[in-house]
């Protein structure tokens, strides 16, 4: 019989893979490449894991003239083949041949106090992959960050540290809008108000007011316009001027960032917008070489003797102010079996039109005024002889039956797709696809990246579907998504206020981050106060403990919600002392560092010199719940899940109360053994603490 592995490194799971997997090859030494199937059992008092095996390699075997007659009896054989291993104490075979495995106690004890001395780094997970770039936050510049920001920044923060802790080198960066129309609009009436040019920050005031007064302007004024519009132009030539005007909003707003930054504890590296403007024509031109770039084209045939007008930019009613609007890729058909094909989000209006009949027979009566969209792909018939009139392009009249072709945006045709990704606009401007292309490419080219995830609302999602069907297209990404280099994307819900509406301020402005953060320090702190803390403790001691726990319970409020639904801000539910809540977390750390403390015994010492036992029932649930942490940090790393860790971390700390109800530590006959746990204890939350954000308090 082979011996067990050596490496006793990784996951529980991954360590009695190892086992299994010298067994099985011996069980079924004819089938290659089979992966133990390890999972924990879902009835405990039948083990601590199992191994699933048995009746899929059973469906592979049979017929082959084995000697097995059913899944149980492979299972009975992996169980025999077992090497002789430490951390396996028992095994039982149950059902159609799930093999049931008891861990070893005393190998339990071993592991947690081998920990303790070497350090939970050594318990970091493996992943498949060295490098990653991690985008996330991503404000605009001139816009202060508001609670629209908390998700994406938390949520990536959290990735970003969990990915670190697992030996992968993370490239964290915060993709700010930094560049683009409005930017005309600010430099203007920044000029503006500023004719000489010499401007400081005191002047401009808050940015995000100047930004409104200059949008008023620009909405409000066309010569105003014309202008800003010229503005951008320049800025994007070059010229001195706008780049400093630019430069210098730019270097406003990013100070404002970093102020919330400090306060939620997050580190980024800014490479914005125009950061990667200068490698989209380069980018665009790699796609069109492999022919994936096509010009946006409408195809139009209709009846002799019908008018077709396609009008330019300009929107006019028709008489009877009946308009028509249809989605990119919707076809409308003329009476006569003549097609016309909008493939440019135009908008269709019919002139003299009383009814529409779609694709399946509906009908729809207009009344004068009313607006009819058309947004499922159905098929709009229309009388014969009326007048269309498609958006977007130079008038054009045409009575013969030809086909006419104008050309309109440059897009990439995504299969599946009712609609083409767009990735040069129709007046020749770029888009978020263009820079984001571009993005991807410098990513993976010269950041040499392997893992790029990207943190937005879950509104975003079928733009990042496209984008990254487009980069498989060009071969940058394989079509197996789970090879690398691979693209996720990473979205998440809305935050709600209590009225189950996007969270606000009463005068339904969006909530500033910075205002937000102040009201939870301000109640935290006013708490402790109440508990007499501020006589107990010094004026910095009652700050910091006041910034840990309010700026922990935001964070740990939506971390510990699944990030693809809504969740509710609630200040009273994430600061209340007791369930599921970053408060109850950290008061429960700080009472088992009251413990220690309170024992007067040399925990350093006791590391070296005392021995972990795990004799009780709930010493036994405590230590391999501790075990598992590595497992529920990579599950949450593989997933892109946070919440998995948070309910790890919660589960421990009802397995901790548990134990400590049910176990004596100070004075008891077990002091040292069980002071040693509560240090394990202690150091795990620690460690789920720094993953998630969360600065730990060490007394209440």
């Amino acid at each position: 019989m082979a011996d067990a592995p050596e490496d006793n490194t990784g996951s529980l799971k991954e360590q009695l893979a190892k086992v299994f997997e010298v067994s099985i090859k011996v069980t079924v030494p004819d089938e290659s490449q089979v992966v133990p199937i390890i999972a924990p059992c879902s009835k405990k008092e039948s083990g601590d894991y199992q191994c699933n095996n048995a009746m899929s390699l059973w469906s592979k075997i049979k017929g082959k003239g084995t000697e097995f007659k059913g899944p149980q009896p492979v299972g009975q054989a992996i169980m025999r083949n077992l090497p002789a291993s430490d951390m396996i104490e028992s095994c039982s075979v149950a059902g159609p041949g799930f093999i049931n495995v008891k861990l070893s106690t005393q190998w339990i004890a071993k592991s947690i106090q081998k920990m303790l001395i070497d350090g939970i780094d050594t318990w970091a997970p493996k992943l498949p992959v060295k490098r990653a770039v991690v985008d996330f936050s991503s404000p605009n510049i001139a816009k202060e960050m508001h609670v629209g920001h908390l998700r994406s920044t938390i949520i990536g923060d959290t990735l970003a540290r969990m990915l670190e802790y697992s030996k992968v080198d993370v490239l964290r960066r915060n993709h700010v809008g930094d560049w683009g129309t409005q930017f005309g609009m600010l430099i203007e009436f920044l000029f503006e108000k500023f004719p000489d040019g010499e401007v400081n920050d005191q002047d401009i005031g808050e940015l995000e007011v100047f930004y409104k007064a200059s949008k008023q302007r620009f909405d409000g004024d066309k010569e105003f316009k014309e202008t800003a519009q010229q503005a951008v132009v320049r800025l994007q030539g070059g010229e001195e001027k706008y780049r400093k005007a630019w430069a210098q909003i730019c270097e406003i707003s990013r100070r404002g960032f970093e102020q919330v930054y400090r306060r939620l504890g997050v580190h980024l590296e800014e490479k914005g917008e125009s950061f990667y403007n200068p490698y989209i024509p380069g980018t665009l031109d790699l796609l069109r070489q492999k022919g994936l770039i096509k010009n946006e084209a409408q195809a139009i045939k209709f009846k002799e003797g019908q008018v077709i007008k396609i009008e330019g930019a300009k929107v006019e009613k028709n008489k009877e102010d009946l308009v028509i609007k249809i989605e990119r890729g919707q076809v409308i058909t003329i009476e006569g079996a003549k097609v016309i094909k909008n493939e440019g989000a135009k908008v269709v209006k019919i002139e003299g039109a009383r009814v529409i009949k779609t694709e399946e027979g509906e009908v729809i009566k207009n009344e004068k005024g009313e607006v009819i969209k058309n947004e499922e792909g159905k098929v709009i018939k229309v009388e014969e002889g009326q007048v269309i009139k498609i958006e977007g392009a130079q008038v054009i009249e045409t009575e013969g039956g030809q086909v006419i072709e104008i050309e309109g945006a440059q897009v990439i045709e995504i299969e599946g797709k009712d609609i083409p990704l767009i990735v040069v606009k129709k007046d020749g401007g770029y888009n978020y696809a263009s820079t984001d292309l571009a993005a991807l490419w410098y990513r993976l080219n010269e950041e040499k990246a392997e893992w790029i995830i990207y943190l937005t609302d879950v509104g975003q999602r079928e733009h990042f579907e496209m984008f990254f069907a487009a980069a498989k297209l060009a071969g940058w990404l394989p079509t197996d998504k789970n090879k690398y280099p691979k693209t996720s994307h990473v979205g998440f819900g809305l935050v709600l206020g209590d009225d189950k509406k996007r969270f606000r301020t009463r005068s339904t402005e969006v909530v500033k981050l910075v205002d937000l953060l102040d009201e939870a320090k301000r109640r935290c702190k006013e708490a402790l106060e109440e508990r007499g803390k501020a006589a107990q403790w010094t004026p910095e001691e009652l700050e910091q403990t006041s910034e840990a726990i309010g700026y922990g319970a935001v964070k740990y409020a939506d971390l510990k919600n699944n990030r693809l639904t809504n969740y509710t801000f609630n200040f009273d539910q994430m600061l209340n002392d007791k369930g599921n809540t970053a408060v109850y977390l950290l008061y429960a750390h700080a009472r088992i560092c009251s413990i220690i403390r309170k024992s007067g015994k040399d925990i350093e010492e006791l590391k070296r010199e005392g021995q972990l036992k795990l004799e009780r029932d709930e010493e036994r649930k405590l230590g391999l719940h501790l075990l598992q942490f590595p497992e529920a940090v990579k599950e949450a790393c593989t997933n892109l899940l946070p919440n998995v860790l948070c309910e790890y971390l919660y589960d421990l700390s009802e397995k901790f109360t548990s134990f400590y109800s049910e176990c004596q530590v100070v004075g008891s006959a077990e002091e040292r053994s069980r002071l040693l746990l509560c240090e394990a204890t202690a150091v795990v939350m620690r460690k789920c603490f720094y993953l998630l954000g969360i600065t730990p308090v060490y007394k209440i």
